[in-house]
């Protein structure tokens, strides 16, 4: 134990982190029996160590965000995790069946969890803080630039591929006179989304997207090709491929990552998000090369760290009331999940795209925005 525990601190040394520091992103052990696991086990064991108490920091996204920029996570070789491996490589994860346990596990823990943690128009993706001072701005003006990126025109009828509780439904209903259809593999999204947008002419449908046949104006998806998964990319684009008139748009939000992979963070597919998987670029262009013709890319990827920031410190403020329903293990495990997400975003090992895609058939040249709100408040 003396070895490990001096090569994993000679280790984080090079990322000028200490064991048992005074510093607030420096690692406190409780009990270091857990590091000859993170040796084997990689951030399954070190995320789970820290669920049980075994370790502290105060600030666990920047703790990560050093981890991730001096790459010390390339210098761990996981042995023990070849299971999951092999599942990434040769099994299809996010199956018509499989695709429903996203909903039960993740985005089913609770509404009264997520009205906590959100703005009050529950937006569940990365908000755009170029003039935004709030959460609530930064979603608000995201929510403006999709619609603005989409081109929508009252009457239109508009398609949301992982609707959520409706947050962009809503906003375009609104604000641009749209009908809206949206489909989520979530009961408990659907219950309050409908109550949320009750007089609207929105749809909320419990439904997985490769049983989508039918025509829009534009389609939007915002956060959800994360469950889609390698084997099932092609598919998806020809589903919105098949649904989208022939002048209309597609706009694709997603989380992404830099390297060409399979599988995703195991303690994140444990514990947080089963079955999920990031594209890279490579994805996306493949997936539809044929099917859509490319108009637009842009990187918010600067704009999750303070999202995910924000997210926390209001989880964070409303966990005395959410205690009651939530014990201390999970409590431990959301900070970890939010926190350590937003190092990684702050390192800039993980990004977020929003692609935007027009019908083949279109011959008449996509014009983005001009100033992808660059002016808004001022």
């Amino acid at each position: 134990m003396n070895n490990t525990r001096r090569l994993i601190a000679d280790l984080l040394a090079s990322a000028d982190i200490q064991l048992n520091g005074n510093r607030p992103w420096d690692m406190q052990l409780h009990d270091d029996y857990f590091l000859t696991q993170v040796l084997s086990r990689g951030n399954l064991a070190l995320g789970e160590a820290y669920m049980a108490g075994d370790w502290e920091c105060e600030a666990l996204d920047v703790f990560f965000c050093r981890i991730l920029t001096h790459q010390l996570h390339t210098h761990v070789k996981p042995t023990r995790l070849l299971w999951h491996v092999l599942t990434s490589h040769l099994l299809n994860l996010q199956t018509p069946r499989r695709a429903w346990q996203v909903g039960f596990r993740h985005y089913d823990l609770g509404n009264q969890l997520y009205q906590a943690m959100l703005d009050e128009r529950m937006v569940y993706t990365c908000g755009y803080w170029r003039h935004a001072q709030s959460l609530t701005d930064a979603q608000r003006d995201k929510l403006e630039l999709v619609c603005q990126k989409l081109k929508l025109q009252p009457g239109m009828r508009v398609l949301d591929i992982g609707c959520g509780w409706g947050s962009f439904m809503k906003y375009a209903a609104e604000h641009y006179g749209v009908s809206c259809v949206g489909i989520t593999v979530s009961q408990q999204q659907v219950e309050l989304g409908q109550h949320m947008c009750a007089g609207l002419p929105i749809e909320f449908r419990l439904q997985d997207y490769r049983t989508l046949d039918e025509s829009f104006d534009a389609v939007v998806s915002l956060g959800m090709f994360e469950h889609v998964g390698q084997r099932n990319y092609r598919r998806f684009m020809q589903v919105v491929a098949k649904c989208l008139k022939p002048r209309g748009l597609f706009l694709l939000h997603t989380i992404g990552r830099n390297r060409d992979s399979r599988g995703t963070d195991p303690w994140i597919n444990r514990y947080i998000f089963p079955n999920g998987e990031l594209p890279c670029l490579a994805h996306i262009d493949t997936a539809s090369r044929d099917l859509l013709r490319a108009e637009d890319i842009e990187n918010l990827s600067a704009d999750y760290d303070p999202t995910l920031m924000a997210w926390y410190r209001n989880f964070d403020q409303a966990w005395p009331s959410l205690s009651h329903d939530y014990d201390e293990t999970f409590y431990r495990m959301w900070r970890y999940y939010l926190l350590s997400c937003a190092g990684a975003f702050r390192a800039r090992d993980l990004q977020v795209w929003q692609w935007v895609f027009s019908h083949p058939t279109d011959l008449g040249g996509y014009r983005r925005p001009l100033t992808r709100l660059s002016e808004v408040g001022e």
